[in-house]
């Protein structure tokens, strides 16, 4: 981020938001954030209450590994026009729309699968909704980048976050109570109602133009001029190899070219970040109910109360890149995402007390809102728009990839070890992070000086 994006006035910072494209990130983002949880965190919940034990909760999680997958497919979202509704809605938003109803289907078959007795059936349709979700996220985020200028991505990123944690809300808190209150099979089926809001906010926005640059286009001019002239293929087959040239490769080697052997740098930065707080959230459910809370004290508190602490840290988060940046701003997540991660170990130290839990998941929720909107931020930033879906997709697959991963093995950690060695693991993951944040920042310096 350059330095006249990095000096915004506080009231260019506040403004910001009143912009409709931004707004529009507000819905959008909650039908984003309302699946997530449905096959994450809310599942290893509801598997816990039915008696299905950790080891099996942790490598279930693994169907959200599907979120770490979706690069392998984002070429298909970027330049795969889909038949009718293609034409209708454009690139992106007909792809939104697909995967919403992907999602919606996904959820129902969950409410009509029983744990107990129909457990594969309900880890296929976790999949389904995985796989939708994670292709929404994919059309999503490139009508995000798209839409506004990078010095209102923060921004975008703020409101987003806090549409994503009201999805995540009504996931976790409102699935919890109504499963209290009802059940399980009729929480999935109400949830997958309000999935309409994102195919509603699908039809109302409009489709962003789709620039590529002077620069893109030779690149793929001559790549495409070559398998023209490769006159021993038959026309079908060097379209096709163009296709997958100018969809697939262009993207990855584009972003290489740009950024030399430091894009190796930034890569691994981007696999390390999250490694520490999507691993402890594998096994934050399994603990409460382990310790003794009500499927309402869950709900109303970790998933409810949660939330909203979420959505002012991603709005400071977001104010505080348009004024100082984002690597000083990653930076100060990341230290606050470790220390709130060891607070957990109260939670497993002490008898139940709500007064502590809620305390406990209000830091965890700030810091995590302030790193979130500094790292969608960093992340649409690194994009080139000509690729927009393929490269973010890369991106944020590989920041879920690593962490999913690690993440399925932490109900054997937490049934060899217990919980406390457990949240203490989980925050050491995150020092990695903090030392690469510290050479991003040194090499932005020398940039700024040379």
């Amino acid at each position: 981020m350059s330095t006249a994006e990095t000096h915004k006035s506080w009231l260019d910072a506040v403004l910001v938001y009143r912009q409709p494209r931004v707004l529009a990130m507000l819905f959008l983002g909650f039908s984003a954030g309302l699946p997530l949880l449905l096959v994450f965190g809310t599942l290893s919940g509801w598997l816990a209450r039915e008696g299905i034990d950790k080891t099996t909760i942790g490598y279930i999680s693994w169907v959200a590994l599907l979120y770490g997958l979706k690069f392998t497919w984002s070429p298909l979202v970027d330049r795969l026009r889909l038949p009718v509704i293609g034409g209708i809605f454009g690139q992106r938003r007909s792809w939104m729309l697909l995967a919403q109803t992907g999602v919606i289907c996904g959820l129902l078959v969950m409410a009509s699968s029983n744990p107990l007795t129909h457990l594969e059936l309900l880890v296929y349709a976790a999949l389904l909704v995985a796989f939708s979700s994670a292709t929404q996220d994919i059309s999503i985020d490139a009508w995000r980048i798209e839409a506004m200028p990078n010095e209102t991505q923060g921004a975008m990123a703020a409101t987003y976050q806090i549409g994503y944690r009201i999805g995540m809300l009504l996931a976790g808190g409102g699935a919890f109570s109504l499963a209290h209150f009802y059940s399980w099979p009729f929480a999935y089926t109400v949830l997958a109602m309000f999935m309409f809001v994102g195919i509603a906010t699908t039809l109302i926005i409009p489709e962003p133009e789709h620039v590529i640059s002077r620069d893109t286009w030779k690149r793929e001019e001559k790549v495409i001029h070559f398998l023209e002239n490769s006159a021993h293929l038959p026309d079908s087959v060097r379209a096709a190899y163009a296709w997958f040239i100018g969809a697939v490769v262009c993207p990855f080697t584009e972003f290489f070219s740009r950024n030399g052997k430091f894009a190796l740098v930034i890569l691994l930065f981007i696999g390390l970040f999250r490694i520490s707080d999507i691993t402890m959230g594998v096994m934050a459910n399994p603990l409460y109910v382990d310790v003794g809370f009500s499927d309402l004290d869950i709900g109303v508190v970790t998933k409810t109360v949660g939330p909203f602490i979420t959505i002012a840290g991603a709005l400071l988060g977001g104010s505080l890149v348009i004024r100082f940046g984002v690597l000083p701003i990653l930076m100060a997540g990341a230290v606050l995402v470790i220390l709130t991660n060891l607070l957990f170990v109260t939670i497993a130290l002490l008898p139940p007390d709500v007064i502590m839990l809620a305390t406990v998941v209000a830091a965890d929720n700030l810091s995590g809102g302030m790193a979130g909107s500094a790292f969608i931020a960093y992340l649409s930033g690194l994009t080139n728009k000509a690729y927009t879906a393929t490269q973010y997709a890369l991106f944020s697959s590989l920041m879920l990839l690593p962490a999913k991963f690690i993440g399925g093995f932490s109900g054997e950690i937490v049934d060899a070890n217990g919980y406390v060695f457990f949240f203490i693991y989980s925050a050491l993951l995150g020092v990695p992070a903090i030392l690469l944040i510290l050479y991003l920042m040194r090499h932005a310096r020398q940039q700024h000086t040379a």
